[in-house]
């Protein structure tokens, strides 16, 4: 009996195999291929050894500059046509310092190719050369693509012409940081074959239409182990627009820095379940500042997008115009509130906060929660950019304040839901906390401001 069972299951397991049917690519590829091109390029000492940039070693990009730079450098990449004057598109690291650019197409055709704009923050890049009638391929509509859709690649891998490659989509929205550590692309993860020579081609999905441009895998050995990533297409159709206009990329810019919320985080502030961007700075003179945001708060939602986690955010407001007005839904101390924002310009360079470790003030020291506590004098408050705030001198082991997290030098400014300039201040909000419950905690370590919690049983 348990034989004759087995079989039937074999039974059925072969024709569920052959009821399902597998994409045939040969006609995608066909139709598609012509509007792909090789890019070579040359350049002179000019290469920078990519592991030495601020990121993390498995997020590097795959375009082999992990050797040391040469005097004569050659590298190749891909792209594709976008119209048929001869506009295409590929990755800003493929052509950066680059002396010359060569496109080559499928027939074999070959053009050189000048920059008509780069951006770096999407790592895009817009050349153009002199052709006409060129073949190209269209964007797909970004709202179309889902987690599991199959998805196809045309490019250069290793210097081999024109190889395809599938997969299926396995995630969106992926965070990864530049070398900059912004991350204002929220990126296609696929399980693709992607390599070497990749850099800058087309995506495509089962329609033949560009859904993403690849640009990134994780590697631990320089080639392909599983996962590759793709900037979408609605990010690539946003600044090549922008760059074929005005030869540059501008993105709204709100001024908050952020961090993910825990669930730990999520009680102290009041939500049911851990989600949204919490705020733990705001700057000076942002437009945050204008519009009422303060730390502390969480945005959950902005632009009439949902903020689920809290690179979210950039994703959404990196795609907006600069002076343009945003809803932002935010939970302020447990309720729930709107804001009206008015955007800002990103600024090409932003101030960094200062590093400085200050040294502390023991003239006043108090014991809380396990920490020894002082004042923060003007000097070191100057220092670090802040109005006041008490420095943690030392910390207890096992003590609230160690299982917070919480280090010397660390500096504190606001405690449950007020803030916190002095001692006095920090011993008057801590004696009407009630006990039992976790609170938030917010402080700032080497310039950067940090929320916790901690349990004040």
């Amino acid at each position: 009996m348990p034989q004759f069972r087995f079989f039937l299951c074999l039974i059925f397991f072969s024709s569920s195999l052959s009821a399902v049917e597998l994409p045939d690519f040969t006609d995608l590829i066909n139709q598609t291929s012509p509007a792909v091109v090789k890019i070579n390029v040359q350049s002179v000492n000019s290469r920078t050894n990519f592991s030495n940039q601020n990121i993390p070693d498995f997020y590097r990009d795959f375009f082999g500059y992990n050797e040391p730079p040469v005097q004569q450098q050659s590298s190749v990449g891909s792209g594709f046509i976008i119209s048929e004057d001869g506009y295409l598109i590929t990755n800003n690291h493929v052509v950066a310092g680059a002396d010359e650019i060569l496109v080559r197409l499928s027939d074999r055709q070959e053009f050189f190719a000048e920059i008509i704009g780069a951006d770096e923050q999407s790592d895009l890049a817009l050349l153009k050369i002199d052709g006409e009638n060129l073949p190209i391929v269209k964007f797909a509509d970004p709202e179309g693509i889902e987690v599991g859709d199959w998805v196809l690649a045309i490019g250069s891998p290793f210097d081999l012409d024109y190889s395809a490659s599938a997969g299926i989509v396995s995630a969106i929205g992926r965070s990864l940081p530049n070398g900059s550590g912004q991350n204002y692309v929220p990126f296609i993860q696929t399980d693709v074959a992607i390599n070497p020579g990749n850099s800058g081609g087309p995506l495509f999905n089962l329609d033949g239409e560009v859904v993403g441009v690849n640009s990134q895998i994780y590697t631990r050995s320089g080639g392909y182990m599983g996962l590759s990533f793709a900037i979408p297409a609605e990010v690539a159709i946003d600044v090549t627009e922008q760059l074929r206009n005005k030869g540059s990329v501008s993105r709204g810019w709100l001024g908050v820095f952020i961090q993910d919320i825990s669930q730990d985080l999520a009680t102290s502030f009041g939500l049911d379940r851990p989600h949204g961007a919490l705020v733990s700075q705001v700057a000076n003179g942002s437009p945050a500042e204008r519009s009422g945001l303060l730390a502390g708060d969480v945005i959950v939602a902005f632009d009439g997008q949902t903020i689920e986690y809290s690179h979210d955010l950039p994703h959404v407001v990196g795609l907006l115009e600069p002076g343009s007005e945003a809803r932002a839904i935010i939970y302020r101390e447990g309720r729930r509130q709107s804001l009206n924002v008015e955007l800002g310009a990103l600024p090409t360079q932003t101030a960094a906060l200062s590093n400085a470790t200050p040294s502390p003030n023991r003239s006043s020291s108090s014991s809380i929660f396990g920490m020894e506590l002082s004042n923060l004098s003007r000097a070191q408050a100057n220092n670090q950019g802040l109005a006041s705030g008490v420095i943690i001198d030392s910390v207890e082991p096992n003590s609230p304040a160690a299982e917070a997290g919480l280090r010397a030098e660390d500096i504190i400014v606001q405690l449950g839901f007020s803030e916190v300039s002095n001692l006095e201040d920090f011993r008057r909000i801590a004696s009407n906390l009630p006990s039992g419950k976790v609170q938030p905690i917010r402080f700032y370590r080497d310039g950067e401001a940090i929320f916790r919690t901690i349990d004040i049983d």
